[in-house]
């Protein structure tokens, strides 16, 4: 039963995460489509999107749905190294204090689990550099 228990407070808490992501990207979802359908052109006049065709508000738009990838990118990555340092390197201690001779390959798993955190940031450098 204890074990249904923390099932459910596991999935709460996912399900309350993903509401909370949600709830604010939803208004900036929103409010990107319902600009691009304001500032829509014509079926005849539809080009195709380089950069002579982008007005300065449609540069700045482009510039600001890339800060927002980059920020989610890296602060999703940075919050799963979290979660995973946390399990890893728990169970990584509990091993080193029942055998020392495992410190040194409980310290790499410990700096696979951070990877994490670097992906999530290289890959906001990769966004923010083609803006």
């Amino acid at each position: 039963m204890e074990r249904w228990i923390k099932m459910i407070k596991r999935l709460n808490i996912g399900v309350g995460a993903a509401v909370i992501l949600l709830g604010l990207s939803a208004p900036l979802v929103l409010a990107g489509s319902a600009q691009a359908q304001d500032t829509a052109a014509p079926a005849a006049t539809v080009h195709k999107l380089d950069e002579a065709h982008l007005t300065a508000e449609g540069h700045a738009q482009i510039r600001c749905w890339a800060f927002l990838a980059a920020a989610v990118a890296t602060g999703i990555g940075s919050l799963a190294a979290g979660y995973a340092v946390g399990h890893v390197g728990a169970a990584a201690m509990g091993a080193v204090a029942e055998k020392p001779e495992l410190m040194g390959k409980s310290l790499i798993y410990v700096a696979l689990a951070e990877g994490i955190a670097i992906y999530g940031l290289l890959i906001a450098i990769i966004v923010l550099a083609k803006v």
